[in-house]
């Protein structure tokens, strides 16, 4: 199955944010944004989601959706999404953390290393 991430994010400045786009742009990987600071429906969901605004939240979807492609795995309501690991969802990730769900999802090679 062909895969695309999306990044739901905000134009407001944000370390995990910034470093997010560091892990993705040091390895290349194509992504399209979804901004919840200027789409309401993008709100909606992380807050659905994660139960707060939290970014980036990263999805992994089929081609031109904007959902995962399979149910995240459950999240405790009131729990940080903060490194949790649902699956085909990963929120507020560390950078170790963030390219290990890559590599497990295909975006980047088993074979490539951290800087």
């Amino acid at each position: 199955m062909k895969k695309e991430l999306v990044m739901y994010t905000r134009k407001a400045p944000c370390p995990f944010v910034t470093l997010a786009e560091r892990v993705l742009k040091e390895h290349n990987v194509p992504y399209r944004e979804m901004f919840i600071d200027r789409d309401p429906v993008a709100s909606q969901r992380v807050q659905a989601w994660t139960g707060f605004q939290a970014v980036p939240t990263l999805v992994v979807a089929e081609p031109g959706q904007d959902i995962p492609y399979a149910e995240p795995e459950y999240l405790e309501p009131g729990a940080s999404p903060r490194n949790i690991d649902r699956g085909t969802m990963l929120t507020e990730p560390s950078a170790t953390q963030f390219e290990d769900w890559l590599r497990r999802h295909e975006f980047i090679p088993q074979q490539q290393k951290t800087s």
